[in-house]
């Protein structure tokens, strides 16, 4: 038996359910997970289905899919479960972020193939390295930004990546680029959004006398740290903190959160409705 991830968005309709399982009762197809959400807002419905057949033709059960379906106009995409997405991680000089996503993957944590990394700094050539995954570096200023991005671009076509993982990534993509790949492209941001913008954001929450701190693993778009929200967590601290403390704890978090936001992302638990995602159980 070969599995598959099918997913699928359209308005939402009776029927949709009972007419997805009979297309893939038509190929021979046993279902072994599902999950569906009408979105109350949109009237959009998401729906994620696992299942199992004997017809190793991905092309095939596409197709049966797609005729069965097509009355729905639906948003569907299938894949073979064993076909891992490809994705591409992009950071500056801290490694944190990085180090946790290499080793996760290391140990078999992360569903995915990671392509290549690519920095703006040389600083984490070293780990890239250590796990045998090609690095680029290529710098960033404001008369090389555009030029960065067309390598960039190349690079994504080349290693034939699926999405791109911001791990504190400290440059600001172009609106070309967030249009281009968007919902392709996942960041951390180093607070529990909304919240404290701009530089040294830890030392605002210090000064503000803060008793929560986290972060937002989110959707990228031409909204600078505004864009859909996949995962987000949050730690408590008290009065005796200092800055370097609420640095050290929020690290804690943005690795944690980023890595579960590529998880979800990596198995097609998250369906983009508007400005929000709907997540599928795990």
């Amino acid at each position: 038996m070969v599995n598959y991830i099918v997913t699928l968005q359209c308005v939402d309709v009776p029927g949709i359910v009972r007419t997805s399982s009979a297309a893939l009762v038509a190929i021979g197809g046993n279902i072994l997970e599902n999950d569906q959400f009408t979105d109350p807002v949109t009237g959009q419905f998401c729906m994620r289905t696992r299942f199992e057949t004997a017809t190793g033709d991905i092309e095939a059960v596409r197709s049966q899919l797609e005729g069965d379906l097509a009355f729905l106009s639906p948003k569907l995409a299938i894949r073979l479960e064993d076909s891992r997405r490809r994705a591409l991680i992009m950071v500056s000089a801290l490694d944190h972020c990085l180090a946790e996503l290499l080793y996760r993957h290391d140990h078999g944590e992360l569903p995915l193939d990671i392509a290549a990394i690519v920095s703006n700094h040389p600083d984490c050539a070293p780990l890239a390295e250590r796990y045998e995954i090609p690095f680029f570096e290529i710098p960033v200023t404001a008369d090389t930004k555009k030029d960065a991005e067309t390598e960039l671009r190349s690079l994504l076509e080349v290693f034939d990546v699926d999405f791109v993982i911001l791990a504190r990534y400290m440059q600001v993509l172009s609106p070309e680029l967030c249009s281009d790949l968007s919902g392709r492209i996942v960041n951390i941001h180093h607070s529990f959004l909304p919240g404290f913008k701009g530089s040294r954001p830890y030392h605002q929450a210090y000064e503000r006398g803060v008793k929560l701190i986290g972060a937002t693993a989110h959707f990228v778009t031409n909204d600078l740290d505004d864009g859909p929200i996949i995962d987000q967590d949050v730690v408590r601290v008290s009065h005796a903190r200092v800055p370097k403390d609420l640095i050290s704890l929020g690290r804690d978090v943005e690795r944690s959160v980023l890595a579960r936001a590529v998880k979800l992302v990596a198995e097609d638990r998250v369906a983009l409705v508007g400005n929000r995602t709907v997540i599928f159980s795990q």
